[in-house]
């Protein structure tokens, strides 16, 4: 997981319906999902070409986690154009940098991922230099940078790392050739000499390749994946893309050409015969989240803070002219008023994940009674709420005021815009343009910024 996405998020939060702990970034999007089962199992692997918000990374998520790895080993072109993975192997000054602050900087154990350099010397050089970061261990990928699954892994250069520092060498690489059961991960631990192995391709395939009594039959796997895909509410997509993998060469079976096709989990279920499994889980998830919103929504309105005006209401973007907005509106009143900018204060509800608002104005307190799926509408209805118990035009389509100086910015933008394209009109083709827009943006408490929804 690179850090670029991360460590923008907006923090982690408690989702009570699944019992799990979720990473979510600014847009809503999960990044990371992990629960109590997992925390002292699940090691955190992160792509990073920089050192401090490495450590920004791991400091959030080190509580819900075993460790952290640093992926040095990634060959793909989205991870080395960010100077991640791979890329890292041509910097050891940066590998040292990462992972020093990193060790120095979190409680919880750091190794990394490499893969070999085109020398034995420039391979032992640089895990020695890495072993004097203070990792627990490193995982070696014995194969180089421009080498695929295809190519015979090295164990002899795994071999020779594990027997030149006295770290834990994991040995990594093996799915392709060397690992088909689980008796064959001890032989090639034993063969490249390190005191673990790291298995990707090989557990995705079928992950009973960890049962000692011996692969079970993947018909049997792929429903356990599935059930456990729809119990903490996994992305269709990412659930879709793991049983492709385990399909492999049945991809064209009249089974896989129906999960090729499912466009949902329960279209995927519906595939497995589990359609009946599908729609038990998800009704008693939802009367979960129904109960639990209910309780939370009785104990917000028997704890309202009286200093607090509330009024249930909603901002649709749709009842508003383009680039004004009620946020746009209040902070203007202000700054004629000259009075200091609106002040919010949003919150997450772990129950649902939705969010509430409060904006401060002349030391008064607005928000909404009613709760929204981001900060951005919470905020603009809690804009709402104060335009209207002040009184004051919101800007909603006919209601805008002739004299206001953001109507008159909108209108001053669109005949720029007008403009431009009918100068467009005269050059060969058309000249392509873009719309005015206003920059966006948002915090969990932030001055009256005139962001959109």
């Amino acid at each position: 997981m690179g850090w670029n996405e991360i460590s923008g998020t907006s923090g982690w939060v408690s989702l009570e319906v699944l019992d799990t702990i979720d990473f979510v970034a600014p847009n809503e999007r999960i990044i990371f999902r992990t629960c109590e089962r997992e925390r002292n199992k699940v090691v955190f692997q992160m792509g990073s070409a920089d050192a401090e918000r490495a450590l920004a990374v791991a400091k959030l998520v080190e509580n819900d986690v075993a460790g952290i790895d640093v992926n040095m080993g990634c060959p793909k072109e989205y991870s080395t154009k960010g100077g991640m993975g791979v890329a890292l192997l041509s910097d050891p000054d940066k590998i040292e940098k990462i992972l020093s602050t990193l060790v120095k900087g979190i409680c919880k154990p750091v190794t990394c991922k490499i893969r070999i350099l085109p020398s034995l010397e420039d391979t032992l050089n640089l895990v020695k230099r890495i072993e004097r970061t203070g990792v627990a261990a490193i995982a070696v990928h014995g194969r180089k940078k421009e080498e695929r699954p295809q190519h015979p892994v090295h164990c002899d250069i795994i071999k020779a790392i594990a027997e030149a520092v006295s770290i834990p060498i994991i040995a990594n690489g093996g799915s392709h050739d060397h690992i088909k059961v689980y008796s064959d991960l001890d032989a090639f631990r034993q063969v490249t000499s390190a005191s673990s192995v790291m298995v990707a391709r090989a557990a995705m395939w079928n992950p009973s390749i960890f049962r000692k009594e011996g692969l079970q039959p993947l018909e049997k796997i792929m429903q356990e994946y599935i059930k456990y895909a729809v119990r903490y509410d996994n992305h269709y997509t990412n659930t879709k893309y793991c049983l492709c993998q385990m399909l492999r060469e049945q991809l064209e079976t009249p089974q896989g050409k129906k999960l090729h096709a499912a466009q949902s989990a329960q279209e995927i279920c519906e595939a497995f015969e589990l359609g009946s499994f599908y729609e038990k889980i998800t009704a008693e998830l939802a009367a979960k989240g129904a109960t639990l919103q209910n309780k939370a929504q009785e104990e917000d309105d028997q704890a309202g803070d009286t200093d607090v005006i509330r009024m249930a209401v909603k901002f649709d973007k749709r009842q508003y002219p383009p680039q004004i907005t009620p946020k746009m509106c209040l902070l203007e009143w202000c700054r004629k008023e000259k009075l200091a900018q609106p002040v919010y204060e949003t919150i997450q509800r772990p129950v649902d994940r939705l969010f509430c608002s409060v904006v401060t104005v002349s030391e008064r307190k607005y928000r909404s009674a009613l709760w929204d799926k981001s900060k951005k509408l919470a905020e603009q209805a809690a804009a709402i709420v104060c335009l209207r118990s002040l009184g004051l035009p919101e800007g909603k389509l006919g209601d805008e005021d002739p004299q206001s100086p953001l109507l008159h910015k909108r209108k001053v933008e669109e005949r720029g815009l007008w403009r431009d394209q009918e100068n467009e009109e005269t050059l060969p083709g058309g000249a392509p343009h873009k719309k005015p827009h206003l920059t966006l943006g948002t915090s969990s408490s932030s001055c009256g910024t005139p962001d959109g929804p």
